[in-house]
């Protein structure tokens, strides 16, 4: 039999160990062959290969937590995703680097469960009630976090925004929770720190709906659920109250989700109901942009900015659109925006930043290359056939 999908991008590749009993299993059972191909003319790092329960059902293991996959014998790392939260996995991903129109293939065969050590986790994300609220989450390359309740009644510093803040980090080390413990993140001791203040903005990536030409914004998020926690893909989910939108309470939610090995996060917001006008604005702050540029056939747009606050060097931001989706571009007091329409009740992006003292964008023109590189790989996602004897 032969089932085909095609996947989005993200993620790293790593190696752990195969156990005996994983050994002996994948000889007594039924194996599957992965074929991967990239149509693009371009090198593909770090990208994640998504398998469906249905894909991997003539195995026969219903343990999605138990499948193994091999490149040329050598074992990589997997992690089950359970993407509704009834505790069952239902797909399973893994990474590998692709050359510019490169094949490859990979075996799948059940094994002993999967076991993690704390060095394979390039993901990693949690709700941080000891710091008013914040939803922080971060890979090997970028760090993330969103605002929820508490921060709306901090006696300290108030602030109601549902924008996305990001940390700059000059470490592939997953920090935030060492950050945070020492509280002391504004200060970059050599892994870097919180140098953006996205405040009221729409930071990098956050959106609000677009009627009668100005933003309906909601508040703070008021519930998180995680779904995924590494080590290649976090995933999870922000809700929000209803909001009004033109006369419409409209509540929402987010699906965020950050593999490792990427600069990007995949965004779904889902709004019930769904607006009468099915426009979405999604922003960059605008305040310090030293440079800019919009690619409408690729559907992105890119920004560069010194950072001014505690540190030295650059970062650039960014946004993703499907160009049959972008309607427009326009500008507003704080940000800079992409009108995209909604497919039905729902609305995907991308959207993310670096730092030049990171190592992976020496300047404007190296990050311009990357987004666009990004926004060719959403495109054009890697094609992926599973077939079994």
């Amino acid at each position: 039999m032969s089932l085909v999908r095609r996947v989005a991008t993200a993620g790293l590749l790593c190696a752990v160990p195969w156990s005996a009993s994983a050994q002996t299993a994948s000889a007594q059972t039924t194996t599957l062959t992965v074929k991967a191909v990239n149509k693009l003319d371009l090198a593909r790092p770090s990208q994640t290969i998504e398998l469906m329960a249905k894909d991997l059902a003539p195995i026969g293991e219903k343990d999605l937590r138990k499948i193994h996959v091999t490149d040329a014998g050598k074992e990589l790392l997997c992690q089950a995703v359970d993407l509704d939260g009834d505790t069952k996995p239902d797909q399973v991903i893994f990474q590998s680097d692709f050359a510019a129109k490169e094949t490859k293939t990979f075996k799948v065969a059940p094994g002993a469960r999967q076991e993690y050590k704390k060095e394979d986790f390039r993901a990693y994300g949690r709700f941080n009630r000891e710091r008013y609220d914040d939803f922080a989450w971060e890979n090997d390359r970028t760090a993330h976090r969103m605002y929820g309740a508490a921060l709306e009644t901090w006696q300290a510093e108030p602030l109601t925004s549902s924008t996305v803040d990001i940390w700059m980090k000059r470490t592939p080390k997953l920090v935030q929770n060492d950050w945070y413990m020492v509280d002391n993140y504004h200060a970059d001791t050599g892994e870097g720190a919180d140098f953006y203040s996205a405040g009221p903005t729409r930071g990098v990536g956050g959106s609000g709906l677009w009627a009668k030409d100005r933003m309906w914004l909601s508040k703070n998020f008021r519930g998180s659920r995680v779904l995924a926690q590494g080590p290649i893909r976090v995933l999870f989910e922000l809700t929000y109250e209803p909001y009004d939108v033109d006369g419409t309470a409209v509540s929402e939610v987010k699906r965020i989700s950050l593999d490792a090995g990427q600069s990007f996060n995949r965004f779904q917001n889902t709004y019930k109901p769904a607006p009468s006008t099915p426009t979405v604005a999604i922003g960059i702050r605008k305040a310090d942009l030293a440079s800019k540029e919009t690619s409408e056939p690729a559907g992105w747009f890119a920004a560069w900015e010194p950072i001014k606050k505690g540190a030295s060097g650059n970062m650039g931001s960014a946004l993703v659109v499907d160009p049959k989706l972008r309607q427009s571009a326009t500008e507003d007091e704080k940000n800079v925006l992409v009108i995209a329409k909604l497919t039905g009740d729902t609305i995907t992006y991308w959207a993310g930043g670096g730092w030049d003292r990171s190592g992976h964008f020496a300047d404007f023109a190296a990050w311009k290359s990357y987004v666009d590189a990004f926004a060719r790989g959403a495109q054009s996602p890697i094609e992926v056939s599973v077939t079994a004897p």
